[in-house]
């Protein structure tokens, strides 16, 4: 895997994806609109989106569609938000609820507005699930808090079973790719969350296609690992928009696996690598494989 200039290659046919927007699709979609909830799902246009919801599946975002960062690979709207739903913690857990969810997927746009930058809705939303919902596993997709170790122990004491901070890219380009997020404040989020509640299982996030080189992912995952992050996700970076990064190259399935295979070697509990892995696909699955792979409780 080397670095290569941007160019603007046709999408290979491992990327074709396969639309099926029968009754599962269109009911979960009408549930999303009548509760008035988003879902990263739809603000991300995730490939997966799909295969996901007529599979009964989601990935719930909370704190309102509106981010107050504006990161190049991103594709939810950025500005300064409006909207604070108190109600949108009951609105999630009752959707779990209805939709017989095993394993629920939370997260959210920045809120840097925010004195806690959202922390407590957060909070608040993993307790109203485990009340509805007791039987089901909870996952939290949390951005960075701004490295405050307090904004992070709010939604720890709520108890998810799984944290995850996504680091996205390599050190290099970090600061190109992502906007006010910083490399290292990611890795202290996650070795923070090992700190302040011991056992808990925490995983991270890294895209390809973006320049970077197979040497600089492997140091990425080494970076993880050292953080004590306990499963990695690995897909291809797809371009949004034309306004957003171009696609530096696809990679070929055959790299996936040697990525998987590197990680595996560095002693992750799972390791999911694909072109269109995300960071909540399988995420059931992966958190079963750790739990089996390391005896972490999920």
């Amino acid at each position: 895997m080397r670095s290569m200039s941007q160019t603007r290659e046709r999408k290979p046919e491992w990327l074709k994806i396969s639309l099926n927007t029968r009754d599962n699709f269109q009911e979960i979609r009408g549930m999303m609109r009548d509760r008035k909830l988003h879902t990263v799902c739809e603000e991300a246009r995730c490939p997966n989106i799909f295969e996901c919801w007529s599979q009964r599946t989601a990935t719930f975002m909370i704190l309102g569609k509106i981010c107050t960062r504006a990161c190049r690979f991103c594709a939810v709207t950025s500005g300064l938000p409006t909207e604070l739903d108190l109600e949108e913690p009951q609105q999630v857990a009752q959707s779990v609820k209805e939709m017989g969810l095993n394993h629920v997927v939370i997260t959210s746009v920045a809120r840097d507005d925010l004195n806690d930058h959202g922390a407590s809705m957060f909070a608040a939303t993993i307790r109203a699930v485990r009340e509805s919902n007791p039987l089901t596993n909870v996952e939290v997709l949390v951005p960075d808090f701004g490295g405050a170790a307090e904004r992070l122990a709010v939604v720890l004491e709520a108890g998810p079973d799984v944290l995850n901070h996504n680091l996205e890219t390599v050190s290099r380009l970090s600061d190109k790719v992502r906007a006010k997020a910083k490399y290292d404040r990611s890795l202290s989020v996650l070795r923070q969350a090992k700190a302040l509640r011991p056992g808990q299982v925490t995983k991270s996030g890294l895209m390809v296609g973006l320049g970077e080189t197979k040497e600089e992912l492997i140091e990425a995952m080494t970076d993880l690992r050292a953080a004590g992050c306990d499963i990695v996700t690995i897909g291809q970076y797809l371009q949004p928009s034309l306004k957003h990064m171009e696609v530096s190259r696809y990679y070929h399935p055959s790299e996936f696996a040697e990525l998987k295979e590197a990680g595996k070697a560095l002693g992750f509990a799972h390791v999911e690598a694909g072109p269109l892995v995300r960071s909540s696909y399988h995420a059931l699955e992966q958190a079963e494989h750790a739990k089996a792979a390391s005896g972490v409780i999920v």
